[in-house]
């Protein structure tokens, strides 16, 4: 059965989205990086880079987009940020291989992939709950996913990447910590939901990964809206 056509969302759309969004927290995202204080002017030419490559590819399938989106970051872009989300864009185009389309339905999990977040927090924040219950549902969701994290010293890549009750730990302080900064309860949840993510090794990058998260999901849900 072929996918619906209400449900097909254009990925060269998605990530232009994104990148109008992050030009509009360029300078904040700059300031927020007290290392280099040009992070907001990488992840800019990050993701003006995934949008053009993606829109160079646009009758291809989500597959090749997106690996070539990776490729494209790889040869163009030599920032950390460039690095990591070319890794995440890598990572999608494997898990998309043989899917006609990204959909309401898939598009969780591209987010997830590209932000290296665990795919049970992630379907929490785009449940639709609201406020202290999605909160608990999000931290509910890092805690199950930490009672099956090895603890080995022999485990692997893939193992390590798993949360931990550290992660538990941070991505409650990252929520709180937002509220607490005047962020609405949707912003708390995001920084939360990239804390521990990989793109959370710097608060700095946290607070972009953070962006990223929620103008993909915000798009997808404008997308979607508008089909019907």
């Amino acid at each position: 059965m072929s996918t619906s056509q209400n449900s097909q969302i254009d990925l060269a759309s998605l990530f232009g989205t994104v990148a109008k969004t992050l030009v509009q927290s360029q300078t904040a995202m700059n300031d927020a990086d007290t290392y280099n204080h040009d992070h907001g002017d990488n992840m800019v030419e990050t993701f003006n880079l995934i949008s053009k490559a993606i829109q160079q590819k646009k009758d291809a399938a989500p597959a090749t987009q997106l690996s070539y989106a990776s490729e494209v970051l790889q040869k163009e872009a030599s920032s950390g940020s460039a690095k990591l989300y070319s890794e995440g864009l890598s990572d999608a185009a494997k898990e998309f291989v043989g899917k006609d389309a990204l959909t309401s339905e898939n598009a969780t999990q591209l987010v997830q992939l590209l932000l290296g977040v665990a795919p049970a927090a992630l379907t929490a924040v785009s449940s639709g709950e609201k406020g202290s219950d999605l909160l608990g549902s999000l931290l509910n969701s890092f805690s199950s996913t930490a009672a099956t994290t090895p603890t080995s010293s022999t485990a692997t890549t893939e193992e390590d990447n798993k949360l931990d009750v550290g992660d538990l730990v941070n991505a409650g302080l990252a929520f709180f910590q937002a509220k607490q900064s005047g962020g609405s309860n949707m912003d708390a949840l995001m920084s939360a939901l990239t804390s521990s993510s990989k793109v959370g090794t710097q608060d700095y990058r946290a607070q972009s990964g953070a962006l990223v998260a929620n103008a993909l999901l915000q798009a997808v849900s404008t997308m979607v809206t508008a089909k019907k």
